[in-house]
């Protein structure tokens, strides 16, 4: 069998033995080398875990910014399998300078700094238009207040939307980045998703400050 260079020959190695006799040598070398082409132009996505005061969390990460965060589930490996969904053949890397810096907010944040997380840079090319309208108005909530699902709807101009809205934060892929928690029911009820991961809205806003009673709206929602 025609040999593969560096780290490819394991890998098709394997891939021939799962694949069994249908496939020969040949043919999964082009598959890896197809694939090595792919990530050489940039387009690799990858993820790391990382500790927290709440736990061990989890980002994912590609070529145009984050893809996923996700705060600590029961275990590291079902942290790690719910990050997944986001990026299925990712790799589990060091993460970059620019990445890093992220996770270092992240973790700021999660310690009860007063940190924002405006300037993670996130990739919403695979966000649906009004998901990703919400999420960069819910990015606007400083830590430790909180609005209500109608007062998002009106900001992005469609006050009928707050169901739509709450829909959205739902499937919000960029836990405490995009936070979720910050945003709840009518009259600030504490009635709104919990945040990805299991992490109770409550328990996420006590580690930020949030006090009930707080204005109504900022500048930057309206």
């Amino acid at each position: 069998m025609q040999r593969a260079p560096g780290h490819l020959g394991q890998k098709a190695a394997e891939a021939i033995e799962r694949l069994g006799k249908d496939w020969t040598g040949t043919h999964v070398l082009y598959m890896f080398y197809s694939l090595e082409s792919f990530h050489s132009r940039g387009e690799m996505y990858a993820y790391a875990l990382f500790d927290t005061a709440i736990g061990r969390c989890g980002i994912a990460w590609g070529p145009r910014g984050i893809i996923g965060v996700q705060l600590p589930e029961k275990s590291e490996n079902a942290t790690r399998t719910r990050l997944m969904r986001h990026c299925p053949s990712a790799d589990e890397l060091e993460p970059p300078k620019q990445i890093a810096r992220g996770i270092a907010d992240i973790a700021a944040l999660l310690s009860g700094e007063q940190k924002s997380l405006r300037t993670i840079t996130l990739d919403m090319s695979r966000t649906p238009t009004f998901n990703a309208r919400v999420y960069e108005t819910t990015r606007a909530i400083a830590p430790g207040m909180t609005r209500t699902y109608g007062e998002i709807a009106r900001a992005i101009g469609d006050a009928s939307a707050a169901r739509a809205v709450g829909q959205a934060l739902s499937r919000n892929p960029f836990a405490i980045v995009v936070p979720c928690h910050r945003v709840v029911g009518a009259d600030f009820k504490l009635t709104g998703f919990s945040a990805s991961g299991g992490i109770a809205t409550n328990r996420m806003l006590q580690i930020e400050g949030w006090r009930a009673k707080e204005p109504m709206l900022f500048e930057e929602l309206v």
